[in-house]
């Protein structure tokens, strides 16, 4: 028994796409979509209620991505207040936490376009986790761009999982190397070495005895123009106490003090405490080296250990002579993962110490500040009345009226109608 021929559509019978409508590579268009639903409904009584069922509800969805947003602002305040094995500083933070994320947003929320569901979803979570990060504002804003890179790329594979074809076993080999990132920094392991060091260096219109005296003083703090260094609420220095270039000299460095979200809690000071190991200063330059003795306002973001200063004299064919002043700072990154905060606090670092060569530059270059001479001029003295003279230092008793009358008249200025 012969089945009848499928019933073709009459040319025409489809609407044509219009004409603003640009369908994406590959993609059917709305027109499309709407035959094929037609063409569905017409042999498949039901079909449509079956699809519509299929799909959450709006109000699934949004108490789904409700749920999705708590667990994440949970398990993140859990991390914060417990610091439960220091997870805060590893990758598993930054990584896995992303991870973990996208991929409930992949299982439990279905929409056009699971990505950008997992990035809205990933927005709000970050603008959630903000103030219960405290001094982690300035990493998270840092890591931003790594949280919002790690979710689209495993919601991505998740989503090619999920759905098979031929993209998926690409995507399962990714699987473990997203798993494997994901756990740097736990346990001490590091892809790449956590010592380094950031340098900035500036050309100083000063000899070099200028910027010795100027290393040996106390600094004034500006703001810094680095746009990273603006943008990022990192502690800003206020003042600086100690001076000299001595080995055993100290410096005291006050900072923007810490302030928390604590009901009635008090702001608390930030300081950093460097000591002079090495100091070697003569006529053409010199190098001084601080070690960091007590640190309060980087330590949750990296283990800082020594400054170096270094200056020499540098001739520049028709200039007068110049100052090259380069700082150094030596640190310990104490973040993961490596090759994503590696090159991110190197770069800070060094823009810190571009930031250190420009202050202490500035009051090199500054001209001194000598205390203007006294006015040793005598003020000019009004003419006084020839009948009431005072006696000096006792302005209140006058002398005996003078009997010389050398004035012409009351009141003329001397010289004028004098007797011959």
């Amino acid at each position: 028994m012969t089945q009848p021929p499928e019933p073709t559509e009459p040319p025409g019978s489809r609407e044509p796409t219009e004409p603003n409508e640009s369908p994406e590579p590959g993609r059917p268009s709305e027109a499309d979509r709407r035959a094929d639903h037609e063409t569905a409904e017409r042999y498949a009584p039901g079909y449509a209620a079956h699809e519509e069922s299929a799909l959450p509800s709006p109000s699934r969805a949004r108490w789904i991505l409700a749920g999705v947003v708590l667990a994440a602002f949970a398990a993140l305040l859990a991390v914060r207040v417990t610091r439960f094995g220091g997870l805060d500083q590893t990758a598993l933070f930054y990584v896995g936490l992303p991870a973990l994320l996208a991929l409930l947003v992949v299982l439990c929320c279905r929409a056009r376009s699971a990505v950008g569901v997992a990035i809205a979803v990933t927005t709000v979570a970050l603008l959630l986790a903000g103030p219960v990060l405290g001094e982690g504002m300035v990493c998270l804003i840092i890591s931003a761009p790594l949280i919002y890179g790690m979710v689209s790329l495993v919601t991505w594979v998740g989503v090619a999982i999920v759905r098979g074809g031929r993209g998926s076993p690409n995507a399962l080999v990714a699987v473990p190397i997203l798993f494997a990132l994901a756990l740097e920094g736990v346990g001490g392991f590091s892809l790449l070495p956590r010592a380094d060091t950031g340098a900035g260096s500036r050309l100083v219109s000063a000899a070099p005895a200028d910027v010795a005296d100027a290393l040996a003083a106390a600094p004034e703090y500006a703001s810094p123009t680095a746009l990273f260094l603006r943008a990022v609420p990192f502690p800003e220095p206020v003042e600086a106490v100690g001076e000299g270039l001595a080995v055993g000299d100290t410096r005291v460095i006050h900072f923007t003090p810490r302030r928390t979200l604590a009901p009635g809690a008090e702001s608390t000071s930030r300081r950093m405490e460097l000591e002079i190991v090495e100091s070697h200063v003569h006529p053409g330059g010199g190098r001084v080296v601080f070690d960091v003795i007590e640190d309060t306002a980087f330590a949750n973001w990296m283990e800082m250990e020594r400054a170096v200063a270094t200056w020499e004299a540098e001739i520049v064919e028709g200039e007068v002579e110049k100052t090259r002043l380069t700082w150094e700072i030596e640190y310990q990154r104490t973040y993961d993962p490596s090759w994503y905060f590696g090159p991110v606090q190197s770069y800070a670092t060094g823009l810190a110490a571009g930031y250190l060569a420009d202050t202490f530059a500035a009051l090199a270059q500054a001209p001194s500040q000598d205390p203007e001479p006294a006015d040793v001029t005598k003020p000019e003295t009004s003419p006084v009345d020839s009948d009431e003279v005072l006696v000096s230092g006792s302005p209140d008793i006058p002398r005996e009226p003078r009997a010389d009358t050398s004035y012409g008249k009351p009141g003329a200025a001397p010289g004028e109608g004098a007797r011959p």
